[in-house]
This record gives C-alpha cells, structure tokens and sequence, in this order.
C-alpha cells in the first residue's frame, strides 16, 4: 500500500513514522529544515513507547514527485485542509482512501467541497507530539490512537483493510458505531479549552484555580452541545462530564495548541473551533453568547496573524 502523509508535524510524523517503521511504502509532504533534515537522516521519533528512526520512501514538498496513493493521511491544521484538498485533486485516483485526523468537527464537510465524496473517510485521532527540530517528533503524552471510519458509518472492506494496517504498525486504534458523535466528543474537550486558554494565556490548572474562569469553562462546553444537539449529534451531560474529568487531570502548565499559536501570532484554528461553533449556532437559533465572546475576542488578533 502507497501511503502519503500529507503534513509531518507532531501528528503526522508520529503515525507516519509508525507506518514507515512497520515496513509500509511511506510519503511524506514536509517544507524547508524539517524536509531536508528528513531527507538526510531520516526522521526521528522519540516517544514514550520506545524511540526510532526511519527513513521514508520520499521525502519531498513536491506533489508531482509522489506516486498515486492507496491512503492519504492529513496531519495538517484544520484551517488548511480546504487548500490541501485541492492540492491532492490530481494526485490521488477513484480508489484512494483520504482519512483527515485534525481537530475540528466539520474537516469531512470542507473535504467534500472540493474532492468526491467516495474518496473521503473519517477520522480523529489522540496524542500530544511536536516538532522538537527539523526531523525531529517528540511524543511526551496519551497512548496513541486513530479512531475512524466511513461516513455513513458502514463496516466496509476497506475499512478493514486500514484496520489490519495499524495493528500491523501497532498503532491502537477505534472504529466506533457512530464516528460523528467521537469526532463531536473530542471537538467538545479541545474547543472548550482552546479558546479561553487563548484568550486568558495561561495554563489549564490556573482556569481551573479560578472559579469564574471555571464557570466560563463550563458554560464554553454547555453551549457546544446544545450545537451539537441541534446538529443531530447524541452528545450528552454524561460526556460533558467525562470532558471536564480530563480537563481535571491535565497537568500544570498544560496548553492546547491552538492557545500556543495563538500566543506566538500565528494562524490558528480559531475559525474552526469557536468561530465554527458561534457561526453553526447563528444558523441553528441557538444562543451561544460565551463562544461568541471569546470568539470575538480573539478575532482581531487572529486577522492580524493572517494579515487580513
């Protein structure tokens, strides 16, 4: 099996990295110091679970150069796959599988825009990994996990297939009865921390320490499943619950990732989180006035970072 890992960040690299080492012919998209560093001396993965080193079929930020994949993985941010999409039109064939991993709880519509619907799986997946240097990922937390599947959430052949492949790499993985309702349940933990740890920029333990930063908190999650309940998405209390334990046992100095982008001025997903969520919500008519606060609140300087 042909498989392209579009993107080698902390997600990308990772599962890349584990398919390349499980002896599958591995593409990998990267740009600049971290392409040639992978070039030459392959990419280092350095994780919890054991640390490797392996060296991809290609390495290239050419699409030109990359044979017709079976599989395309996108460890992109959510803010990008639209771009990408269009990037693969030529790339891929009828039978490609493309299986989107980002944060975000509508990365299946944006696909379907642009590439046909056939090509398109459903995904998410667990793990906290970054580029530490150009070739280099490091995985510090979570056991790592792909939970995916179709889109009408049918138990395919090729479903299969993909299932057999990451056992085969040992990558844990989930393919749940209702994929939507796990993309919604992870959407509902990252969202809610995301926005408000930008806004306040401090670490998850000091809005925990703060009751009216909690209360925030809580309300940020409330208001997205009353979206996701209009949506059609069974998310309940009980989930809402099992959210806020996590949130209970991050540890200090946590930050989500789209808090540090938004720290560091750069393009974040934002857009695809709260300012998704107040925008779903303004076609849905339900009130979601702690999302839109923080959205907008963030807005200005999201523009900013993206010089529009």
């Amino acid at each position: 099996m042909n498989i392209l890992i579009f993107g080698i960040g902390g997600v990308g690299g990772y599962f890349g990295g584990k398919l390349a080492q499980a002896g599958y012919d591995v593409t990998m998209i990267a740009r600049g110091k971290h392409m040639e560093a992978i070039k030459e001396n392959g990419l280092e993965v350095e994780s919890i679970n054991g640390d490797f080193r392996v060296q991809p079929n290609l390495t290239t930020d050419n699409l030109a150069e990359v044979p017709t994949p079976d599989l395309v993985i996108l460890g992109v941010k959510s803010w990008q796959v639209p771009e990408v999409a269009e990037q693969l039109k030529p790339v891929i064939s009828a039978e490609t599988m493309v299986l989107p991993l980002q944060n975000g709880a509508n990365n299946v519509e944006k696909l379907m825009e642009i590439l046909p619907k056939k090509n398109i799986l459903t995904g998410l997946c667990h793990v906290i990994s970054y580029v530490e240097r150009p070739g280099k990922i490091k995985h510090v937390s979570f056991e790592p996990r792909i939970t995916f599947g179709e889109i009408d959430n049918s138990n395919s052949e090729r479903i299969q297939r993909l299932k057999t492949l990451f056992e085969k790499a040992r990558i844990t993985n989930l393919n749940p009865k209702n994929i939507q309702l796990e993309i919604w349940k992870k959407f509902l933990f990252i969202a809610t921390i995301s926005g408000l740890g930008g806004l306040t920029r401090v670490s998850i333990d000091k809005i925990r320490e703060s009751e009216y930063l909690y209360d925030l908190l809580l309300k940020t999650a409330q208001e997205i499943k009353l979206v996701a309940n209009a949506k059609g998405i069974p998310l309940t209390e009980e989930h809402l619950e099992k959210a806020f334990e996590i949130i209970q046992n991050q540890a200090p100095g946590t930050t989500a990732s789209t808090q540090r982008d938004i720290m560091a001025g750069r393009p974040s997903e934002l857009e695809n989180f709260n300012g998704f969520i107040v925008k779903e919500a303004e076609k849905l008519g339900v009130a979601t006035p702690v999302n839109k606060m923080i959205y907008e609140c963030l807005l200005p300087m999201e523009k900013e970072a993206r010089n529009s």
